[in-house]
C-alpha cells in the first residue's frame, strides 16, 4: 500500500498476519516491509522485481532511509546496477600470484614457450611481483624502462619484455580481473626492424663441414682403438662405427637444420611419422611448431640422404627421429656444437642461426620472400623482411618500373613525331 510515511507513522505501524509493504509517496522506490513477527525493514526498489535492502527500521530512521534510497536511484540513473555494485569484490591478486596462477595455467595450455614467457615476466619485473595487479600503472613500466636503458639493456630486449607484460594484462582484462589494461598506452621503443642476420659465409660453411667430417673420423678411430683394447683382453667388442654413415646425432641434426630451416626444438620433436621420404616432405605439426601452425617443408637431396641414412641405422623408426642414449627426447646439444664451432674457428654463431643461414641462402638464390616465409613458418612478413636486403632483385624489379615507364613515354613521343 502507498502511505505518506513519517517517522511517527513508521513507529506506530503494527504487524498483521501477513507481510505488508508500505510504499512512500514522497520518494518513489522507498519501501517499508513489515513481517508478521513485527520486523520492519527498509528497501529501495529501483526496477520491477529488483530491490536493495537498506536496513532495519529500528536502526535506520526514515530520513536516513530516504537519503540511502536517493543515492541508489542516482546510481541507476548513471547506468550502475546497485545489486552488482554491492556484491563483495574478489581480492585483487598480486602480480606474482597472478602470473604463477591463472596466467601460467593459461600459458601452459596456449603457448609453446610458456616456461620462457613466464620466466621472462618474473625476472624482468621482479620488483613488482608483490604489487596488486590493479596498482601497476603505465608510469611504473616507464620508470622500469628508464632504469633498464640506464643499465644498458637493448631496446629490442626491453620491447620484448613490454610486449610480454602487456599481453599478460590483456588476459586479465579478458578474464574480468581488470576493467581495462592500464599498460595499453605504453609504446615500444623504435628500433631497426631490418637487423643484420647472422649466416655462414661460403668459407665458414666449408670449415664447419670439414670439422664435422673430422669429428666423425675421430669418433670412428676412438671406437677402433677401444675395440682393439677390448679384443686384447677378451671383452665383447662394441659395434663398429665404420659400418654406419653417422657416428651419432650431431651431423644429421646440423645437416637438417641447414637444409630445412627447422628450429632445434622442432627437430627434437620430429617423429618418423612426419617424415615422408618417398615424397621428400618433412612435416612440422602445429603441436610442436612455435606458431602452433602445421607446415610442410620439401627436402632437398642432402636432407633426404641424411634422413635415409639415419633411418637405416636407427633402432626405432616409428617414434622420435632423434633420441638420446636413454631413448628419450633431446633437450640440448650444446657441448658438441660449441666444440665444432671452436674447431671450425666460427664465432658469434648460434644453433638458431642455422635457420637464418637457410633463409639467407634461399633469398640470395632468388627465392621469393613469401615462399621463404612459408618455409620458415612465419605468420606474417615482419620477420621475413629481414632477409629482403639479401635479394637485391626484389627491389630492383620495383625500380625497373620507372625504366619501363620512361621507355614507354619515349616511344610514344617518337610515334607522335613520325605522325606529324
Amino acid at each position: 500500500m502507498r502511505s505518506a510515511l513519517t517517522q511517527l507513522v513508521v513507529d506506530k505501524i503494527t504487524p498483521t498476519q501477513r507481510h505488508v509493504e508500505h510504499r512512500d509517496t514522497r520518494l518513489k522506490g522507498l519501501v517499508l516491509r513489515v513481517t508478521p513477527g513485527g520486523a520492519k525493514s527498509w528497501y529501495c526498489e529501483f526496477a520491477r522485481g529488483k530491490r536493495v535492502w537498506l536496513g532495519r527500521a529500528d536502526v535506520l530512521s526514515l530520513s536516513d532511509a530516504r537519503e540511502s534510497a536517493r543515492g541508489i536511484l542516482a546510481e541507476v540513473f548513471q547506468g550502475i546496477d546497485p545489486i552488482e555494485a554491492r556484491k563483495p569484490k574478489a581480492e585483487m591478486p598480486t602480480f606474482g600470484a597472478y602470473i604463477e596462477g591463472d596466467y601460467a595455467a593459461w600459458a601452459k595450455a596456449s603457448q609453446k614457450a610458456y616456461e620462457q614467457n613466464v620466466r621472462r615476466l618474473k625476472t624482468a619485473f621482479k620488483a613488482r611481483l608483490k604489487k596488486p595487479l590493479d596498482k601497476i600503472t603505465a608510469l611504473d613500466v616507464e620508470r622500469w624502462r628508464a632504469k633498464e636503458v640506464e643499465r644498458g639493456l637493448s631496446n629490442q630486449t626491453i620491447n620484448r619484455d613490454i610486449a610480454s607484460i602487456k599481453a599478460c594484462f590483456n588476459r586479465a582484462v579478458d578474464w574480468e580481473i581488470l576493467p581495462t589494461n592500464p599498460l595499453a598506452k605504453v609504446k615500444k621503443a623504435r628500433v631497426d626492424d631490418c637487423l643484420k642476420v647472422r649466416y655462414l659465409s661460403a668459407e665458414e660453411e666449408a670449415r664447419l663441414r670439414s670439422a664435422m667430417e673430422d669429428r666423425e673420423e675421430r669418433r670412428r678411430a676412438e671406437r677402433d682403438n677401444a675395440n682393439q683394447w677390448r679384443a686384447q683382453r677378451g671383452y665383447p667388442l662394441l659395434p663398429s662405427l665404420r659400418d654406419v654413415v653417422f657416428t651419432d646425432h650431431v651431423k644429421p641434426l646440423i645437416l637438417l637444420s641447414i637444409n630445412t630451416g627447422c628450429r632445434r626444438g622442432e627437430l627434437f620433436d620430429l617423429t618418423w611419422l612426419n617424415v615422408n621420404l618417398d615424397r621428400r616432405i618433412l612435416t612440422v605439426t602445429g603441436a610442436t611448431a612455435k606458431s602452433r601452425r602445421t607446415r610442410h617443408i620439401p627436402l632437398n637431396r642432402e636432407a633426404t640422404s641424411a634422413l635415409l641414412n639415419w633411418r637405416a641405422q636407427s633402432e626405432d623408426t616409428t617414434g622420435l627421429v632423434f633420441v638420446n642414449e636413454q631413448g628419450d627426447r633431446f633437450d640440448r646439444a650444446n657441448s658438441s656444437w660449441r666444440r665444432l664451432l671452436k674447431q671450425a674457428q666460427i664465432t658469434d654463431f648460434r644453433w638458431h642461426d642455422m635457420r637464418h643461414h637457410f633463409a639467407s641462402r634461399l633469398a640470395m638464390g632468388g627465392v621469393d620472400l613469401n615462399t621463404i616465409r612459408e618455409l620458415l613458418g612465419h605468420s606474417d612478413y615482419t620477420m621475413t623482411l629481414r632477409y629482403a636486403h639479401l635479394a637485391p632483385e626484389f627491389k630492383l624489379k620495383a625500380v625497373e618500373v620507372l625504366d619501363d615507364a620512361r621507355e614507354a613515354a619515349t616511344n610514344g613521343a617518337k610515334v607522335l613525331s613520325i605522325v606529324r
